[in-house]
């Protein structure tokens, strides 16, 4: 019988990001990426939501803001998670810095036509040498399209007020899977590093040639790492 997997997908991006990780999983997870999320503007609101979509017991992957709010999940209901997967995320809370150029980004978007995921943020995102990926950058820009202005500044709000989960991790008792991309600027590896010594018993892959977001950029790779921690 196939486990249920809850993937949960970052800030602007939609549930077709896990479209390479489904393809590969199906045969081993009953893969499952809600979007009732989509449109709040705290994650435990998000948490609960999802809690009321998901099977009574499932495995759980969340990247980047999908990674928080299933720190979210875990602080609300850790006895229906088999395992957890955090991707290219953080368990920190925000610096001062960086909410305040949330902020200015929330600013921008009310101000001014929602522009999504534009060709300046891409440095962010991905490998240099996928900046280039046509198709690839096309899939991100549909999605925060997708989500659109509201959903960006609801998302960045949650973000913004998000706990400082380091205390939590401690208390997992179930298999974990940490796992970064090498490139990652905008969750680094020394991020990744933390987590994996926090939770006891962590798994810990970095990815080389990949920014923030390996299933995409690395889908052979992701997919074979969380076909071990499914397996563990």
């Amino acid at each position: 019988m196939r486990e249920p997997l809850v993937l949960i997908p970052g800030l602007l991006l939609t549930d077709d990001f896990w479209r390479e990780q489904i393809a590969r999983l199906s045969e081993v997870a009953q893969c499952l990426s809600p979007r009732c999320h989509y449109d709040q503007d705290n994650f435990g609101d998000m948490a609960r939501l999802i809690l009321a979509e998901a099977p009574d017991r499932f495995a759980l992957c969340g990247l980047s803001m999908g990674g928080y709010v299933a720190q979210e999940i875990m602080r609300q209901a850790p006895q229906r998670v088999t395992r957890v997967a955090l991707m290219d995320t953080s368990s920190r809370a925000d610096t001062p810095e960086q909410t305040e150029r949330r902020r200015a980004l929330i600013n921008l978007s009310q101000i001014g036509k929602f522009k999504g995921v534009t060709p300046q943020l891409l440095p962010l995102l991905l490998h240099p040498d996928n900046q280039t990926n046509k198709p690839m950058v096309d899939r991100i820009m549909a999605m925060a399209e997708a989500i659109g202005r509201d959903g960006f500044i609801k998302q960045q709000t949650a973000i913004i007020n998000r706990p400082d989960g380091r205390p939590d991790l401690k208390g997992y008792t179930v298999p974990a899977l940490v796992l970064c991309g090498r490139q990652d600027v905008l969750t680094p590896l020394e991020l990744h590093d933390e987590m994996a010594s926090l939770i006891p018993g962590a798994k810990q892959v970095v990815l080389e040639h990949c920014g923030h977001l390996p299933p995409m950029e690395q889908p052979d790779a992701t997919a074979a790492a969380l076909r071990q921690w499914l397996a563990a």
